[in-house]
């Protein structure tokens, strides 16, 4: 199974925010949306960072609720790690549980196309998992 598959099914609504953008105004995005972290594009459309509610709340605890007039730039993760429509789940899931990352850019050809979470990826895996112990349980069965 790979990347392309969940976007397909889930859609590729990526929610993205500019680098000028206050720290507040990005937390509304957050909250508006309902989603646990934005991309960060340049003017141009690349990507230039992610800043998750992680990052809010890691600067909300070390610089108090001031930091929220700070901008994006000043609290984003840079440079993210991203992935590929072709990359595949197991690899997918080892990467970010090792490096403890919730959400992946999705780039091809250097073009953002989608967003995945964690809790896409174990969602997928479980009802895969699921699919094929009911195929089992229907071959034993006949």
């Amino acid at each position: 199974m790979k990347v392309i598959n969940i976007l397909q099914s889930k859609g590729v609504d990526v929610f993205a925010v500019s680098p000028g953008m206050t720290l507040k105004e990005a937390v509304d995005v957050l909250g508006e949306k309902n989603i646990g972290a934005v991309i960060v594009k340049d003017g141009g459309g690349k990507v230039t960072g992610i800043l998750s509610e992680r990052d809010v709340v890691r600067r909300i605890r070390t610089d108090g609720p001031a930091v929220l007039t700070k901008t994006v730039a000043e609290c984003m993760t840079p440079s993210p790690i991203t992935c590929g429509p072709d990359a595949l789940l197991d690899e997918i899931l080892e990467k970010m549980t090792n490096r403890r990352i919730r959400h992946l850019p999705v780039v091809d050809s250097g073009r953002l196309i989608g967003v995945i979470s964690i809790g896409d990826v174990v969602k997928r895996k479980i009802d895969n998992a699921e699919r094929e112990a009911a195929a089992l349980r229907e071959y034993i069965a006949s």
